[in-house]
């Protein structure tokens, strides 16, 4: 089978095109013959991190198709199945947070390939309204953003949703979850064609990230900030939150480092809260949730296997709006 591989120099230089051995599901596993699959700024992590001497992997965490076959004692699916991959590896239940959560595509082979091997429990079943470029473009972020959005953030229906940083795969489903849920959403971007775009997919308002959003907004007016921005944005928040209101942290594009004045923290009884990824649980609440509101994500662009390089070089340079997928 074809096969994306990253071997011998860092980056997305050390990508190619491989035929490798299609390989075969084990106990309790499925292998997934992969119609799309999806693309993530963690992928560009994982090879900037690599010196080039480790041995060769396929990246990509995020992936739909068909289940080809599977297991010894596999009853979760069957031959013919059409499945969304949920990249979370062992992590079934969202109040077991582990330390940092196993993922699909790094170190184990990924989904840029025209098979993958999984769990079956990771195999779920395809919401039928959704195409396979749509399906890929799920796992990874709107799995982050629902569990951002209502594990950790507890959004309610009638509040007010800040989203900074619009663009990105996480911040566009909670876009598209905050407004499925009854919320109020603003975004922010520093490009106008992106605020654009956001009004366009439902977006209540759309602010220029570098100007003043006590301003445009009023103080005190937002319930929940998801945001995976970071040090950028990250000083508006207090002079948008109510008192009581919530931050909830799943990235950090701009830097590591935060401030904020302890006091203005507990004066006004922020609550401050990290999120990373989601259980498979969660994952099963999502594509229902999907599936009952009939959601569609905005893809931004469908690549070749062949393209890859031309396609992560997109993602690198910031030009997306949506998820980038790849068809196979």
């Amino acid at each position: 089978m074809r096969a994306v591989v990253h071997e011998g120099a860092k980056g997305t230089e050390g990508l190619r095109i491989a035929e490798t051995t299609e390989p075969a599901p084990g106990p309790g596993e499925v292998r997934v013959r992969l119609r799309a699959a999806g693309l993530n700024h963690r992928d560009l992590f994982l090879m900037d991190g690599r010196s080039g001497e480790e041995p060769a992997f396929t990246p990509g965490s995020d992936g739909a198709g068909v289940v080809a076959a599977v297991g010894d004692g596999v009853s979760e699916a069957r031959v013919g199945d059409e499945v969304v991959i949920n990249p979370t590896l062992g992590w079934e239940h969202s109040a077991h947070t582990p330390t940092v959560p196993d993922i699909l595509g790094g170190p184990t082979n990924g989904t840029l390939a025209e098979a993958v091997v999984v769990p079956a429990v990771n195999a779920v079943l395809k919401p039928a309204h959704l195409s396979w470029p749509e399906a890929a473009a799920l796992p990874l972020a709107a799995l982050t953003a629902y569990r951002a959005l209502f594990t950790r953030g507890g959004l309610s229906a009638g509040e007010h949703l800040l989203v900074p940083g619009i663009g990105g795969g996480v911040a566009g489903w909670a876009l598209l979850l905050g407004k499925a849920a009854g919320a109020r959403v603003t975004v922010t971007s520093r490009s106008a064609e992106k605020r654009a775009r956001s009004l366009c997919m439902g977006a209540d308002q759309a602010l220029c990230s570098g100007g003043d959003w006590a301003d445009e907004l009023g103080q005190a007016s937002v319930d929940l900030a998801v945001d995976g921005v970071g040090p950028a944005v990250f000083s508006q928040l207090p002079n948008v939150l109510r008192p009581g209101g919530r931050v909830v942290l799943y990235g950090a594009t701009t830097g590591d480092e935060l401030q904020m004045p302890l006091r203005t923290l507990f004066f006004h009884q922020y609550s401050l809260l990290g999120t990373s990824m989601g259980s498979a649980e969660e994952f099963r609440d999502l594509l229902a949730f999907v599936d009952q509101r009939r959601i569609r994500p905005a893809v931004d662009r469908i690549y070749a296997l062949e393209e890859i390089t031309a396609a992560y070089g997109q993602m690198e340079a910031g030009r997306q709006f949506g998820n980038v997928v790849i068809e196979l």
